[in-house]
């Protein structure tokens, strides 16, 4: 839904610096150091959210050669160069979308890869400032878009205001999974009529009235609304489904792909991914996801089953409890174009996806 203004590349090297970053807890990250052992890589490990650089240092901290540090939010990019000159050439700071990895990888001259990690979704830090427009919980212009406010498409207002009742409608269930969607499209329109919806709390208000209240333990009512705004204005499942090519294309043989997702959309696209990648249970593959008979595996699963957060990582990290974590071994097998309707994507992403192997 945004226009294709990348791959970007590498930005100016960092001032030095010893300060880390702060706010964020990046989660399984002993499940994510022992997948890519990083002592033991050969090569570049690229990290496609950097975010607050929790992977990044921990990464690099655990010995690996290089890696390269890929975001398409600027602030997470400025926020790094408080503490990325410590570690000298070891570390490429890079702007750009992880559904480029492979072409943003060549750039940085760290092709092919020993190792890719992703923490999809958004961050802590973004849902902390207002003036993003992530959080019900905070008001603020309602945007959402993570390349910041001067980033061309979209914002979640453009959405809310302009767009007809039953788009709106399908947004909410497809990316949400939000069964009062049409309910919820119809308040919204009737309450634009008034005047556009530019925040927010505006935005919850509206949608809190159509729900029932939240028990104590539930989410709030606007919580899967807001899910899905932001991943349709960051076209995030379809980015998602460009990074799981283009990370195929880049790794070396051996290389390692760390995914983790926190709902169960993102869940459902990397497992089916892998489930085609690695020819499926038994070889077979599935009707979800199919793979060619004479195709050889292009992974090898780390584990059939994905890696959850224990009881002590729960209890000082909360946002851990959704995590999962699946990963895959490159085998030299030659990558190859994969149809994305195996991969349990909404039909609106599939409707507006080129196609993913390109």
């Amino acid at each position: 839904m945004l226009p294709a203004d990348r791959p970007r590349g590498p930005i100016a090297p960092p001032p030095a610096s010893t300060a880390p970053g702060q706010g964020h807890l990046p989660v399984l990250l002993a499940e994510v150091l022992a997948a890519l052992d990083p002592a033991q890589a050969k090569g570049a490990i690229l990290d496609g959210t950097l975010g607050d650089g929790g992977y990044t240092r921990a990464i690099l901290d655990a010995g690996a050669p290089r890696v390269v540090a890929v975001d398409r939010d600027p602030s997470a990019l400025l926020r790094a160069r408080a503490w990325a000159g410590a570690y000298g050439d070891r570390l490429a700071l890079v702007e750009g979308r992880f559904g480029d990895l492979d072409a943003l990888a060549e750039q940085a001259g760290a092709a092919p890869l020993a190792g890719v990690v992703l923490d999809i979704g958004v961050s802590s830090m973004q849902l902390d400032e207002p003036g993003r427009g992530f959080s019900f919980l905070r008001d603020g212009p309602l945007d959402m878009r993570m390349e910041g406010a001067e980033a061309d498409g979209p914002s979640a207002a453009d959405l809310v205001n302009t767009l007809p009742e039953a788009a709106l409608a399908d947004i909410l269930f497809q990316y949400g999974e939000e069964r009062a969607s049409r309910r919820i499209a119809k308040a919204i329109a009737a309450a634009r009529e008034a005047g556009p919806i530019r925040t927010t709390l505006a935005l919850a208000e509206i949608i809190s009235a159509c729900l029932p209240r939240a028990k104590p333990g539930q989410p709030h009512p606007a919580t899967r609304s807001f899910q899905a705004l932001r991943i349709a204005v960051n076209d995030e499942l379809g980015e998602l489904a460009r990074a799981l090519a283009a990370a195929e294309r880049a790794l070396a043989p051996g290389g390692v792909l760390a995914v983790v997702t926190f709902h169960s959309l993102e869940d459902r696209v990397v497992k089916r991914w892998f489930a085609a990648r690695s020819g499926g249970a038994g070889g077979g593959g599935s009707r979800h996801a199919p793979v060619e008979e004479t195709a050889a595996p292009r992974f090898d699963l780390l584990s059939r089953r994905p890696v959850e957060a224990g009881e002590a990582e729960l209890a000082r990290n909360p946002r851990a409890r959704s995590a999962r974590l699946r990963a895959g071994r490159r085998t030299d097998a030659p990558a190859a174009p994969m149809d994305p309707h195996g991969l349990g994507l909404p039909g609106l992403t599939v409707a507006t996806l080129k196609e993913v192997g390109r």
